[in-house]
């Protein structure tokens, strides 16, 4: 998540904006465990450039049966779905994070 783009408190900034031109890109950074795994194992695009993703409210998708989580973009903002489902907002899915 970016704080600034992103309504829930955030521990670390795991995520910087790099500013370049036609277009700005993300470079996020990941967390490991004591072990060495990745905290983070998978994420998926949903919506893509010719092929956008909008969802109602009550049609709100679930990963991995609530494990997971979905990132959406919606006129409050970007925010995940569980924050989307306790402010009853719609919008578009951005990706599927596990």
């Amino acid at each position: 998540y970016v704080k600034d783009q992103v309504q829930e408190p955030v521990k670390t900034a795991p995520a910087e904006i790099i500013k370049e031109e036609p277009q700005d890109n993300l470079r996020v950074f990941l967390n490991y465990d004591q072990t060495d795994n990745p905290v983070i194992h998978g994420i998926q695009r949903i919506s893509k450039p010719g092929c956008r993703n909008y969802v109602n409210s009550d049609k709100l998708p679930r990963v991995l049966n609530g494990m997971g989580i979905a990132i959406l973009s919606t006129s409050k903002g970007v925010m995940s779905d569980k924050k989307a489902r306790s402010l009853r907002v719609g919008g578009e899915v951005l990706c599927h994070v596990w």
